[in-house]
């Protein structure tokens, strides 16, 4: 309590309200709630809970937490020693992209066996495939952020790691969306679980949502528009692919703007250096693809911006849910194309609403008009727009190799 005490935490949101008593009873479960509601904390405080109250003589590894992303690992491995910092419950982070000696400290800790063990499905098979981890005394699976880990193509990994595990235990789900392929996945891993649905796949109500239709060469001076002189906190920049990240960081930078950008083709100690210095507020504005969406938790990001229209309804969601955490209010701005058009009238037939358009500052000029917008709407018929910057036909990394599956160092297929 302490813990709880220190982190800031008062009463607890719905989906913490809804699954503690659940898994305190032991109960499998599923739960499907928006992305920024407090999962984390709903499955780590009972977890933490248990081992300290039924801890046995064996001093085996007591818990599986498996995560899709390094960053969103790091950051459940961190809110757990923050919770457990008056308790003496161990944990490790194990994600790939490190260096050797991190890779020999993840191997120490899993043969002495630390009480919790947090994972990339990629890293933790790199482990399990040389013989020395010891899983027979794991009481407890969690799988964060289900669907984004099969729909990373992890599939294969999990269904490994299952083989390693006792059938014994109490198995946990959370999913921000849930699709038909976690449905067919949890009746293999799950006995006969307790659901919990809170608002599925639909931004927060105190997000303010709104976009421009806007040309290729209007947006880097739309950003500008955008935070130049404004009382912004934290800024993300969301694009759909890793080549565009980084032209956006460079072309945002030339403005003179305080901007750092993330990706796969950083070495993990920079890609951590990057996040703690936006979530300090060192840097205002961060660009990212969607390895991030999922995996970043700071409660003052203030505008969200999709420099491109994400891949489909779910990305959407879930790149608006990184603003307006923890209650508070926010903005997420999209930026549409004229290539676009019809990919995100898609998404907002998926949240039943049309998003407000609004007008580009004179400085820029015009850029795709309103009615260009309606025309397309109506003969768009779900057919796909291009993807990429200026509609080069790429598809985003999130579809195809790209980002997600890159920059593992000693993973499996190095996707972590």
């Amino acid at each position: 309590m302490e813990g709880v005490e220190a982190m800031g935490y008062e009463k607890p949101s719905p989906v913490q309200e809804a699954a503690i008593p659940l898994i305190m009873k032991g109960n499998d479960l599923i739960a499907c709630a928006q992305t920024g509601t407090g999962k984390t904390a709903a499955f780590l405080l009972p977890l933490m809970h248990k081992i300290l109250t039924e801890r046995d003589n064996n001093k085996g590894i007591q818990a599986l937490i498996l995560a899709p992303t390094r960053e969103l690992a790091i950051q459940i491995d961190q809110q757990l020693e923050g919770f457990g910092y008056f308790t003496n419950i161990s944990s490790i982070a194990v994600y790939g992209g490190g260096s050797g000696s991190l890779f020999d400290q993840e191997k120490r800790a899993l043969q002495s066996g630390a009480d919790v063990v947090v994972a990339t499905p990629g890293r933790l098979i790199s482990h399990l495939n040389l013989g020395y981890v010891d899983f027979s005394d794991i009481r407890f699976l969690i799988l964060d952020e289900a669907d984004r880990m099969l729909d990373m193509g992890f599939l294969p990994d999990l269904t490994k790691i299952m083989s390693f595990l006792p059938k014994d235990k109490q198995t946990l789900l959370f999913s921000a969306t849930m699709p038909e392929g976690i449905r067919r996945f949890s009746q293999n891993i799950l006995k006969d679980p307790q659901h919990i649905n809170l608002a599925v796949s639909k931004p927060a109500e105190n997000v303010l949502q709104a976009a421009y239709l806007v040309h290729d060469n209007q947006k880097i001076g739309l950003i500008e528009s955008l935070v130049s002189g404004k009382d912004l906190p934290l800024v993300l920049i969301f694009a759909s692919t890793k080549s565009g990240v980084k032209e956006i960081e460079i072309a945002l930078k030339r403005k003179k703007l305080n901007v750092a950008a993330i990706h796969s083709d950083l070495e993990q100690e920079q890609r951590s250096d990057v996040l703690n210095k936006f979530k300090n507020r060192d840097i205002q504005m961060l660009v990212a693809t969607d390895i991030v969406s999922r995996g970043i938790d700071v409660d003052d990001i203030s505008l969200v911006i999709n420099y491109n229209v994400p891949g489909d309804a779910e990305d959407y969601v879930h790149r608006v849910g990184r603003t307006a955490r923890a209650e508070k209010s926010g903005v997420a701005l999209t930026f549409i194309n004229g290539n676009e058009m019809g990919k995100f009238k898609r998404i907002e037939q998926f949240l039943g609403s049309t998003i407000r358009k609004l007008i580009l500052p004179k400085t820029l000029g015009e850029g795709p008009s309103v009615s260009d917008y309606e025309n397309q709407r109506q003969q768009s018929g779900g057919r796909p727009g291009n993807y990429g910057r200026g509609g080069s036909g790429k598809r985003p990394d999130s579809k195809r190799g790209g980002d997600r599956r890159s920059g593992g160092g000693g993973g499996s297929r190095n996707r972590q």
